[in-house]
């Protein structure tokens, strides 16, 4: 699978966006000295479910993903962007190190933002 295959993979978007929500977690655990049975008190959950966010083994309705992003103070922000015209954009960004979005300058997190080693 090349990069340009790879980038129109829901795969590749789902997997992304998890990895963006464990970091958030992971960062809200630190700055809050919370360790997982605390944070599934704080977050109202069970300490099961703190487990399979943290291991990546879920998949989310969009309310819950906007739920726990609220929960640890974030706000979820997202941007759609024409296939062809983000592909172009990220290989032009990639050649020149990361470079932020100009349709979601104020993004939180940008997927436009994550590199990966070529798949092919």
């Amino acid at each position: 699978m090349d990069r340009k295959e790879l980038l129109k993979s829901p795969e590749y978007w789902t997997a992304s966006i998890q990895m963006e929500l464990y970091r958030q977690i992971e960062a809200f655990m630190k700055e809050n000295n919370f360790n997982k049975t605390q944070l599934a008190e704080y977050l109202g959950c069970s300490k099961g479910y703190i487990t399979q966010l943290l291991s990546g083994d879920f998949d989310h309705k969009l309310s819950k993903f906007i739920q726990l992003s609220l929960a640890i103070g974030k706000i979820p922000e997202f941007c759609f962007t024409d296939i062809d015209e983000y592909i172009q954009n990220e290989t032009q960004s990639y050649k020149n190190t990361m470079v932020l979005s100009d349709k979601c300058p104020f993004s939180t997190f940008s997927l436009s933002n994550i590199i990966i080693e070529d798949a092919a």
